[in-house]
């Protein structure tokens, strides 16, 4: 009898034990990644995820590049299309730049321009099509689609920049999450919240917030051209298979807008303020994470620079390199600054460099910001870095190249923690003349500080915000009671332009009656006073 309550108190620690587990709740997540860069943000949520006991089944082509088929975060469902998505194609971006920067640096005709954005929309417009395909592959395979149901999965959790999860999740009525910033016609708000472009900057347009007429005159432009875009080049790709496995009445964008959480990739201490809804979570930064020590090699690299300290040059995952001439201009320019230089390039190895300039293909970007004696990043102003570079206080010098890059480093350079070069333009001394302005001028620096210490200051992180609210999801089955139904509401009717009209001529008839009373009135004045004249 007395071993009782030692027993007690076991049983007591094992069912506490049993209760924290991370997976004595876990719930069944399908994810639908976008291949590239965007998947190193969806991977950190998926491992996440998998520590807090859930399991994950990821759907994947049979041709991608970064999303592995195994792995021990997720299970994988392995989809073999009839062609390879281009942006899937590792040279892809690497010619797709190369052209652009041909175009603008030999000072192209109009024709030029325009046969190369033609070319563009066909091109994008051949990526959706091809993405599409993957809807096809999997609502054809009966046994697939039946093993999916039989699952019972809580919830889809998916990158719009490719929507073709969105059918399937309507197809096994499963709730939805977005981890998203960018969806088929550009910023994710355009689509969800209200986004007046008089203040708001259209997708594809660098203007502050501020604009003067002439810049509020190129954002409706933006934002008129973006709507033909997603209405003539993207969306018929997914009407058609909403028509065809739906039926008429099922509207591709209705079912972007009524998906149930939002988690956008901002923070509005680097993003411009604008209006914004209750099903929008916001988790700028998410990737960002304290530095850990450096190897060995590049500790002593870097410790090297003495008083100086260092530079560091990346140009993100899916470049391999600028033209030799650029980079050939930049490493004469790291050359005559006294600071140790450490560049991430793959292509071919440039002329002019320094002593001072290490050449390496990969390097642990978020470690080496994070390093005290790193004074400036240079970078191309892709998300994650720029939110890393936020994080641990680096002034940049941004050579934005392509898509966003260019309002990314534009938020920036507008807070002063930024200098942002045009490329095409690009020489030595331009290039060293940025470069010392960034690191000796304090204003970069003490800009971009307090930008991190708004950033970090925060009730709860933002990867904290994204596990509560994907689960939160999967507890109560969906979200709806925060999603407005506007989405629904005929345009005329979602501008209120009904209702305006009703009013104008309620006026107009209340106008005529005063009139013609007044009319009346009058003709009987004049009647009256005739005979009396007479």
């Amino acid at each position: 009898m007395s071993s009782l309550p030692g027993t007690t108190c076991l049983v007591l620690l094992v069912s506490v034990l049993l209760l924290t587990v991370p997976g004595s709740h876990g719930g069944k997540i399908l994810v639908f990644p976008v291949d590239g860069s965007h998947w190193v943000n969806m991977n950190l949520l998926i491992e996440g995820l998998h520590a807090r006991g859930h399991n994950i089944t990821v759907v994947r082509s049979a041709s991608s590049w970064y999303v592995k088929e195994k792995s021990p975060h997720y299970t994988s469902i392995t989809v073999h299309l009839p062609e390879t998505i281009n942006i899937e194609r590792q040279d892809f971006f690497v010619s797709f730049l190369s052209r652009m920067l041909e175009i603008q640096r030999k000072g192209a005709s109009v024709l030029a321009f325009i046969s190369f954005y033609w070319e563009m929309l066909t091109s994008l417009s051949e990526i959706h099509r091809q993405a599409s395909q993957l809807v096809v592959e999997m609502f054809e395979n009966p046994q697939l689609m039946q093993s999916l149901q039989d699952t019972q999965f809580d919830l889809v959790l998916m990158d719009p920049g490719l929507p073709v999860g969105v059918l399937v999740a309507h197809q096994l009525q499963l709730p939805t999450v977005f981890n998203v910033r960018w969806i088929t016609s550009g910023e994710g708000h355009f689509v969800v919240a209200p986004s007046p472009i008089s203040y708001v900057p259209t997708s594809g347009c660098a203007v502050p917030s501020e604009m003067t007429f002439a810049q509020r005159i190129k954002n409706m432009f933006h934002y008129a051209l973006n709507i033909c875009i997603d209405t003539f080049v993207v969306s018929p790709h997914y009407n058609r298979l909403c028509a065809r496995y739906f039926g008429p009445n099922t509207n591709f964008y209705h079912l972007l807008q009524s998906i149930d959480i939002w988690l956008m990739r901002v923070d509005f201490v680097f993003e411009f303020p604008r209006p914004t809804m209750p099903n929008i979570v916001y988790i700028g930064g998410f990737q960002c994470k304290p530095s850990k020590a450096l190897p060995s090699e590049l500790e002593e690299f870097v410790q090297s620079s003495g008083e100086h300290g260092v530079i560091i040059m990346s140009l993100g995952t899916l470049i391999k390199g600028l033209p030799i001439d650029i980079t050939s201009g930049i490493a004469a320019a790291f050359a005559q600054l006294p600071q140790k230089v450490i560049w991430r390039h793959l292509g071919e190895q440039p002329q002019n460099l320094g002593n001072n300039t290490l050449l390496v293909q990969w390097m642990p970007q978020n470690d080496l910001l994070g390093h005290p004696k790193v004074k400036a990043f240079v970078a191309h102003g892709g998300t994650n870095g720029v939110y890393e570079a936020i994080y641990h206080g680096v002034p940049v010098v941004g050579l934005p190249l392509l898509f966003d890059q260019f309002e990314n480093l534009l938020r920036l350079e507008v807070r002063g923690a930024a200098k942002v070069l045009d490329v095409t333009k690009l020489t030595s001394k331009i290039f060293l003349e940025a470069l010392q302005d960034v690191l000796y001028k304090s204003s970069y620096h003490s800009n971009m500080q307090r930008l991190s210490r708004l950033h970090r200051d925060k009730p709860l992180q933002p990867l904290d915000s994204a596990y509560f609210w994907i689960e939160f999801v999967m507890r109560h089955k969906g979200a709806s009671h925060l999603r407005t139904e506007s989405y629904k509401m005929p345009w005329y009717a979602y501008h209120s332009l009904d209702v305006i009209g009703f009013l104008l001529l309620a006026v107009v008839v209340l106008m005529a009656i005063v009139v013609a009373i007044f009319h009346f009135l009058c003709c009987r004045v004049c009647r009256k006073k005739k005979p009396k004249q007479e």
